[in-house]
């Protein structure tokens, strides 16, 4: 079950973005990350759900898509995200957060591949712009956006070739994603 859960969770990049995320939807996957381990136990991870129109379209142009796909600019109107999940550190809790929001990133991409949503977890980030656009103020550090939404695009796995790691698309718009064998994974030490 873990197995197909693991695989069902993809990295997906164009949305049905009219099909809505509930707010209570959001409310249960952070309900998930809030349950999650945490370094020193500190919990220093605040999170900003958004999920509306206006919001989103704040947050949509502070975030860049497919490093690899160099002539994609991003998903186009009616295939982006219906949802945000941003994730920020606090610093008056802790000024390093140490891995935890990687930890909450993958909590939360696993509970909403459960629920029949993908993700996109994105760390490359206009920070600045972010913060202005939501008004957040300074005591927290921007760590991940999460785009969320019911998948608008089929994704594969397949075994790496040649050691590369590139992420691809055919010609009928399938996603491909290269994984690297078990065998090249475990060290024989």
């Amino acid at each position: 079950m873990m197995r197909e859960l693991v695989t069902k969770s993809r990295t997906y990049r164009r949305f049905q973005q009219e099909k809505p995320v509930s707010e209570a939807t959001l409310t249960d996957l952070i309900e998930l990350a809030r349950l999650m381990p945490s370094a020193s136990n500190r919990q220093p991870l605040k999170y900003i759900l958004s999920g509306s129109r206006e919001k989103n379209e704040k947050v949509f142009p502070c975030l860049a898509w497919a490093g690899y796909l160099k002539d994609w600019a991003g998903p186009v109107e009616g295939e982006r995200p219906a949802a945000y999940i941003i994730i920020l550190g606090d610093s008056e809790i802790s000024e390093t957060v140490q891995w935890d929001h990687g930890i909450s990133a993958q909590t939360i991409a696993l509970g909403a591949a459960e629920t029949g949503l993908g993700t996109c977890i994105i760390a490359s980030i206009d920070r600045d712009q972010l913060k202005r656009e939501l008004n957040i103020p300074p005591r927290y550090q921007v760590l991940l956006a999460i785009a969320l939404g019911y998948p608008g695009e089929t994704v594969v796995l397949e075994e790496m070739k040649g050691g590369d790691c590139k992420y691809w698309r055919d010609e009928k718009g399938v996603h491909h994603t290269p994984k690297r064998s078990l065998g090249e994974l475990i060290l024989d030490l």
